[in-house]
């Protein structure tokens, strides 16, 4: 927008009818209806068996918006590093432990950017703001993803999953427009952010806001409105390399009262604890629907699990031919890294990892793949 449009006395008045007109409509619940079309959705191939009645796939398609691909994670091995996605942030206490994470592809230097002008949330005026990101040729970040938590006593109960992106541009900005805009490819993901489209992300006076044209109108339960939003603030932390920095949430540089009609985002939101939020088992490698030329598969991913035991299940679509066992992780009561390997037939094989409850034996977490050997 040119300064002739921002000190437009009649845009000026059109923008607050029009804002002041927003605040007045209600949404209304569209969990249902994401439901629905997560049913519709699904594909056929026995993916988690156990969530036939109660999962949630990702809603609709939508086409790539911006300089991203998608990064397949093959040869991505779950090696401790820094992404910016420790568990503490704040508001965090200082016990929480850290998520291991996989170290991306080293990337070009980011070019200096110049800072932008933004507007004053609670007079409309304009004013100086902080710089936005720098840009970056051929980086790699983490997007999250929510995806239905197994064995949770609340139906609507999910959790965060983690993948990779590779992007050119603005690191936060091109993350978000993937998170917000982009089909995951695991159909066991989605995300309630559709229809939202970012502006910019800047920081500034220790806050990084990220603004928005336009922000998803559904209105959701409060559980799932909560890990949706740091659903934001994981994907916009971990592109930033910074776990620290609040996230400002709003909407045409104006504040936001609530997202989802549940979390009131008047002020920088903090990074939740991983153990409230994110999933408790899941797969880096291999990717979803990626094509191995050889038999022996590295499987490798995260998890939090009692007595550091992961338990596997690998299925051949075609044949049933089956594969049980488990492995460790590192370390057991915290999130912590976990490989092992598989000699597979050629063939569509679906790799399950999941966590079993030492009290009662049900599965409680779930990851799965499914992937084609040649």
């Amino acid at each position: 927008m040119n300064d002739h449009e921002r000190n437009d006395p009649f845009d000026d008045l059109m923008r607050r009818a029009l804002h002041d007109e927003a605040d007045r409509i209600e949404p209304a619940d569209a969990l249902p209806e994401i439901r629905d079309r997560a049913h519709a959705q699904r594909r056929s191939g026995g993916r988690r068996p156990w969530l036939l009645t109660t999962g949630v796939a990702a809603v609709g398609t939508a086409a790539a918006i911006g300089a991203f691909t998608v990064f397949t994670g093959a040869g991505h091995t779950a090696n401790p590093g820094n992404d910016g996605d420790a568990v503490a942030g704040s508001g965090t206490t200082a016990t929480a432990t850290a998520v291991p994470q996989s170290r991306p592809p080293s990337v070009a230097q980011p070019s200096p950017a110049p800072s932008v002008a933004s507007t004053d949330a609670s007079t409309g005026a304009t004013k100086a703001s902080g710089a936005p990101e720098q840009a970056v040729s051929n980086a790699v970040v983490p997007v999250y993803w929510m995806g239905q938590q197994v064995g949770a006593r609340k139906k609507t109960a999910t959790r965060l999953y983690r993948t990779w992106a590779k992007v050119s541009g603005r690191p936060a900005e091109e993350a978000v427009r993937i998170m917000t805009t982009k089909q995951p490819e695991d159909p066991d993901y989605f995300t309630v952010w559709r229809g939202a489209a970012v502006n910019t992300v800047t920081r500034s006076d220790g806050v990084v806001t990220v603004d928005f044209k336009q922000l998803p109108k559904a209105r959701l339960d409060a559980d799932v409105a909560q890990v949706a939003t740091q659903q934001l603030v994981y994907t916009v932390q971990g592109a930033l390399k910074d776990d620290q920095t609040p996230i400002q949430v709003t909407q045409g540089g104006r504040s936001v009262p609530k997202l989802f009609g549940q979390v009131d985002a008047t002020t920088p939101l903090g990074r939740a604890q991983a153990a409230d939020v994110q999933a408790f088992v899941w797969i880096e490698s291999p990717a979803e629907a990626q094509v191995l030329g050889e038999d022996k598969v590295t499987v490798a991913g995260v998890a939090n699990t009692f007595e550091a035991t992961v338990n596997y299940q690998a299925t051949n679509l075609k044949t049933r031919e089956t594969k049980k066992s488990f492995t460790s992780t590192q370390e057991g009561m915290k999130f912590s890294p976990y490989a092992f390997q598989l000699t597979l037939s050629p063939g569509p094989w679906q790799i399950s990892v999941y966590l079993v409850s030492p009290a009662d034996g049900t599965i409680t977490d779930t990851d799965t793949k499914s992937i084609l050997v040649k």
